[in-house]
């Protein structure tokens, strides 16, 4: 039995007398013609049903948001009507055309 030590992070131990020499670090084996990759063995995480209080609140988040939004547009386009609407008493401008 060989031990190796790599970048002092992993002890790797090897069986030389063994005609098919599987590889192992830290109590995982690595990939071999004997021992696959352990791919289905690796943690995923798991999806879950759709959660009503966080769908609830995100969706009043969004809505504030968007009425918010569009409250300050038609302010905004208040503003102008009136603001035009002073000038023409003022008689800055005006809706007939000049000849």
């Amino acid at each position: 039995m060989l031990k190796l030590r790599l970048l002092n992070l992993a002890s790797v131990s090897i069986d030389l007398c063994d005609p098919h020499p599987s590889v192992r670090t830290n109590g995982l084996q690595a990939f071999s013609k004997e021992n696959k990759m352990a791919a289905h063995k690796v943690a995923h995480a798991t999806l879950t049903g759709p959660s009503v209080v966080k769908e609830l609140i995100i969706g009043f988040g969004l809505g504030l948001s968007a009425g918010a939004l569009w409250k300050m547009h038609h302010w905004n386009e208040q503003r102008k009507t009136r603001a035009f609407y002073d000038l023409l008493e003022k008689g800055v401008v005006s809706v007939v055309a000049e000849e």
